[in-house]
């Protein structure tokens, strides 16, 4: 009995393993089909951090789509485009890392040969190439009736390059070359199977416009923020009825021109905020009505420079300049608020070549208000002379230096207009500095200061309208002795009582 029992366990162990196992082997053959048949995601096969749509985003445009067999559909057009920049991508990546992932995916047999040839003789040599492309114009020459060969011509493409031999720069380029392209169809990806250089298509060369600098020259004003979102002024506690009762009290105190800023970050980078964009087209608005002229700088805030990042510092401007440019307020384009600062972490080769790009860049969405750049000293405030409209310096230093520190910059402007686009003196009086501050310092500084700069005819924006109870340490970092001063740069205090200084700044003495 006992025996016909045990047999009766084995035969049911038997059977259920039997199940188990089969139920295993089913699943597993389930899931391999389900993975082959999903496919594996483009970006982890190439092993890239980041998507190409997050950094790279040149300007392309399509000139020509007709095609005398079959026409481009408008799905396969974007994935033509798509894979073709990708192909440029992840060349430029292979260059700078001298690595071949990715290169397969995107170019044949044939054509990956001539990269990875370059990959080997760049490594061999220690040489790293740091290449970004920034204008794409795209033409179909043929497409074919299987639809999997397509012929494109790709004319007057814009680029950048820098050459590195053991981690040192040796040369900067910057090329405009046509190309023609032949990309086969092949598992999903449109692949190039050919680039070849062509002549360059002759463009017309857009006539230099002639800017009106009066606005300019005669700019009486000062930078602003709202008293209670310094720095965020077009975040969460923005208010256009604060923004116009400060704009009607800068006009009354005799002021035409206030400067502004655009934080880089946080107005979205390449996907622009455009809820925040709304807020800036709006402070214009309320500028127009105040009889106010604003000069915009953009960048704020920003730090990165690399020429991988160009393609997305482009269409963050491209995009604010053709929101802003028509607004009768306008007066100028400020690229960068003291740029001349980060010369010493990213090198000043590298910060002056992204400003050069971005003067082209801002020129050419708007040819009709003057550029300038907002350099951090007197010393540097030649830089790029050639290429900017107008000189834009701040000043610091002491007051008796001034007039001296001016005349050099003078002699070297080329005799275009100098503003003094920031100046001031702080009335903080503490621990951090020795309680040598004070209101009536800071209204003795404005009272020598502004004699100075109306005599001389010099433009002038000062810092700032109001002191500040809130200062963010990435503004003026942590250490006290630098963040605490930035408190008091205001004609008015936090109470909203003007400061002694204010009746040496406003122009109008008149029932104040």
């Amino acid at each position: 009995m006992a025996t016909r029992i045990n047999r009766n366990i084995y035969r049911g162990i038997l059977i259920l393993s039997f199940l188990v196992v089969n139920g295993l082997i089913l699943f597993g053959i389930t899931s391999v089909l389900s993975y082959l048949n999903t496919g594996a995601d483009r970006t982890s096969m190439l092993h890239l951090e980041v998507e190409r749509e997050d950094v790279y985003l040149p300007d392309v445009t399509w000139d020509n789509l007709n095609n005398p067999g079959r026409p481009l559909e408008k799905q396969t057009q974007g994935e033509i485009e798509r894979d073709y920049l990708s192909s440029w991508y992840v060349k430029n990546i292979a260059y700078k890392t001298n690595d071949y992932y990715g290169i397969k995916d995107y170019y044949t047999d044939s054509a990956r040969v001539k990269v990875y040839n370059t990959i080997d003789y760049n490594l061999n040599h220690k040489v790293n190439l740091n290449t970004t492309t920034l204008k794409h114009n795209l033409s179909l020459d043929f497409y074919s009736a299987d639809g999997k060969l397509a012929v494109l011509e790709d004319k007057n493409v814009v680029s950048f390059k820098e050459v590195f031999k053991a981690n040192k720069i040796i040369t900067q380029e910057r090329d405009t070359s046509s190309y023609k392209a032949i990309l086969l169809l092949e598992d999903g990806f449109w692949r190039i199977r050919h680039l070849k250089k062509i002549e360059n298509e002759s463009h017309q060369i857009p006539k230099k416009v002639s800017l009106d600098f009066t606005g300019i020259k005669n700019a009486k004003g000062l930078n602003y923020y709202p008293k209670d979102s310094p720095w965020d002024m077009f975040g969460k506690k923005f208010n256009e009825f604060t923004i116009h009762l400060d704009f009607e009290l800068i006009k009354k105190m005799g002021m035409n021109t206030i400067r502004i800023f655009v934080p880089y970050e946080d107005f979205g980078k390449a996907s622009i905020d455009y809820i925040k964009l709304d807020r800036l087209k709006k402070t214009l608005a309320i500028a127009e009505k105040n009889k106010l002229k604003v000069v915009i700088t953009l960048f704020d805030f920003y730090g990165n420079y690399d020429i991988s990042d160009w393609t997305i510092t482009n269409k963050h401007a491209t995009i604010i300049v053709n929101a802003c440019k028509n607004s009768n307020a306008l007066l100028a384009w400020d690229i960068k608020n003291e740029p001349d600062l980060d010369f010493e972490s990213r090198s000043s080769k590298t910060v002056i070549n992204w400003l050069k790009q971005m003067i082209i860049t801002v020129k050419n969405e708007d040819p009709y208000h003057p550029i300038t750049i907002g350099w951090s000293s007197p010393e540097a405030a030649t830089l790029l002379v050639d290429d900017l409209d107008f000189i834009s310096f701040h000043y610091y230093k002491k007051i008796q230096n001034f007039r001296d520190d001016y005349k050099k910059i003078v002699i070297k402007s080329n005799d275009k207009p100098i503003m003094l686009q920031e100046y001031g003196l702080s009335s903080y009086s503490g621990l951090w500095n020795f309680y040598g501050g004070s209101e009536d310092n800071q209204a003795e500084y404005y009272k020598e200061i502004q004699s100075v700069l109306l005599e001389n005819k010099i433009p002038f924006l000062a810092w700032t309208l109001y002191d500040f109870k809130e200062v963010p340490s990435s503004v003026a970092g942590r250490l006290p002795w630098r963040k605490n001063k930035q408190h008091n740069f205001g004609f008015i205090t936090t109470n909203g009582e003007k400061k002694p200084s204010y009746s040496y700044f406003s122009l109008n003495k008149k029932g104040e």
